[in-house]
C-alpha cells in the first residue's frame, strides 16, 4: 500500500509522536494551520469517514478520548481547540486514510470558513 500515513505507523517515515496508544498515533502536522497542528491517525487503514464500520467504533471513540488528551498535553484543555476530520475530494482531504486535525494554540475564530 502506497499510503503515507500507513508508513509513518510502520516506521518505515520517521515522524516524532506526540502520542501513541494501541489503536492510534498522533503528529505533528508538517504543514501546520495553528501554533498547535497535531494529527490523530487510527493504525488501522480506513480511508476516510465513510468507510467506518460498526467494528471502528472503539476506534471512533478512542480519537476523541484522545483529543482530549491531547489537549491537557498541549496545554489547551482550558483554552479550547477545534478538531477536523475532511471526507473527500470537496473536502481538501489530501490523504486517503482517515485522520483527525487538532488545532489549537490561537484563537481560532467561529468559522471554519473565511468568506
Amino acid at each position: 500500500m502506497d499510503c503515507i500515513f500507513c508508513k509513518i505507523i510502520a516506521n518505515e517515515i520517521p515522524s516524532p509522536r506526540v502520542y501513541e496508544s494501541k489503536n492510534l498515533i498522533v503528529i505533528k502536522d508538517i504543514n501546520p494551520q495553528a501554533p498547535i497542528h497535531n494529527l490523530i491517525i487510527p493504525k488501522k487503514h480506513i480511508p476516510d469517514l465513510n468507510s467506518v464500520t460498526e467494528e471502528d467504533q472503539e476506534i471512533l471513540s478512542e480519537i476523541l478520548f484522545t483529543a482530549k488528551k491531547i489537549s491537557e498535553i498541549e496545554g489547551l484543555k482550558e483554552k479550547g481547540y477545534r478538531i477536523i476530520a475532511n471526507t473527500g475530494r470537496d473536502s481538501g482531504q489530501l490523504v486517503p486514510h482517515l485522520h483527525f486535525h487538532f488545532l489549537g494554540g490561537k484563537n481560532l475564530g467561529p468559522k471554519i470558513i473565511s468568506d
